[in-house]
């Protein structure tokens, strides 16, 4: 997918779920171009670094090893602590060069989601990282009344042809729903409102048993976190939450994350879903977001869309929102390889 913004986008992304980082391990990642190790040290906390070692270049993430709360190079032994400096040279301990440093990329847990800022050029984050579940305080916000999201109900889809923006542009897009997801109501874009660098959203899906056009039997309330996604709560017929997340991989590539929270049957104890709970949510929602994917991998960016006047007005607003997060010059056209 070609588009005139840089890939390298500014703010907070999903790179994984808690479970997948387990502790003392080391992980390699690759993300907005660049070669990572992540790592959770012995006291449990998770790292994220660049991964090539400034010795002589080897890849941290394929071999190293977890040493108290450093990383160590597995070619030869260099540590590498949380900050990023030298701690450690095995034939001249006494002596780290401290000079050296790998980049670090903040991180942040939450509910067994991984994120990790990225600004282009290393700045440190501009803003938090929204809470999942304390961004709406009008629901349950205590987790243990829902059933764990990984991995019963989490999906990822890696190494997509889709900008974040694409994914993002289809907040205000109401009409869609008809023709992609088999809708048999149209839902209505009922309010948003920019706070910051969230763009923050109402749709109401209309109660067809109901001859009040108002009457709406499904409220999604939803906000976006930047480009790496949003989090949303569902009121109504259905009274779950999620988060669905984009993060750039390379210059054309993006992978997406989906994690579901169920609230739990009542007098229910275990985070473990049961199977008629877990048949339900896999087939009435794990399925539908992939829907709107078999359209972003084949879509052309219009600069210029003539849009209808319904959506006219929170389509550009988003896209005007969306700039913000674009701090660097977009890859150009020649240098940007080609999606597969």
């Amino acid at each position: 997918m070609k588009v005139p913004f840089t890939w390298k986008v500014t703010g907070w992304f999903m790179v994984g779920w808690s479970a997948e980082f387990p502790q003392s391990e080391v992980r390699p990642l690759r993300y907005f171009g660049e070669d990572l190790v992540a790592y959770r040290d012995d006291s449990g906390e998770l790292h994220v670094m660049q991964a090539h070692c400034r010795h002589l270049g080897a890849h941290i993430g394929h071999g190293g090893k977890v040493v108290g709360d450093c990383v160590e190079c597995p070619f030869h032994g260099w540590r590498w602590g949380p900050d990023g400096t030298n701690r450690y040279i095995p034939y001249q301990p006494d002596r780290p060069n401290r000079a050296l440093k790998l980049r670090v990329f903040p991180v942040n847990e939450q509910y067994g989601c991984v994120f990790l800022w990225h600004q282009p050029q290393g700045k440190e984050p501009q803003w938090e990282m929204p809470d999942i579940f304390t961004s709406f305080p009008q629901f349950e916000t205590d987790p243990s009344a829902y059933y764990r999201p990984y991995p019963e109900f989490s999906r990822r889809t890696e190494n997509e042809p889709v900008h974040p923006q694409i994914v993002a542009e289809n907040g205000p897009d109401s009409s869609h729903f008809h023709y992609v997801h088999g809708a048999t109501v149209t839902p209505v874009n009922l309010e948003w409102k920019i706070v910051d660098e969230q763009w923050q959203f109402l749709t109401g899906w209309p109660d067809a048993r109901s001859d009040d056009p108002n009457k709406m039997a499904l409220h999604i309330h939803s906000h976006m976190f930047g480009l790496g996604g949003a989090i949303s709560v569902f009121e109504g017929s259905s009274n779950h939450r999620l988060i669905f997340a984009v993060t750039p991989v390379e210059d054309g590539l993006s992978t997406m994350f989906y994690s579901i929270w169920w609230p739990k049957l009542d007098g229910e104890t275990s985070d473990v879903p049961p199977d008629e709970v877990r048949e339900r949510v896999e087939r009435q929602f794990l399925g539908t977001v992939w829907e709107d994917l078999d359209i972003w991998r084949y879509q052309e960016y219009v600069e210029n869309p003539p849009l209808a006047k319904i959506d006219a007005k929170p389509y550009m607003a988003l896209r005007k929102w969306a700039q913000q997060f674009y701090e660097i010059p977009a890859t150009p056209p020649g240098e940007v390889p080609a999606s597969v």
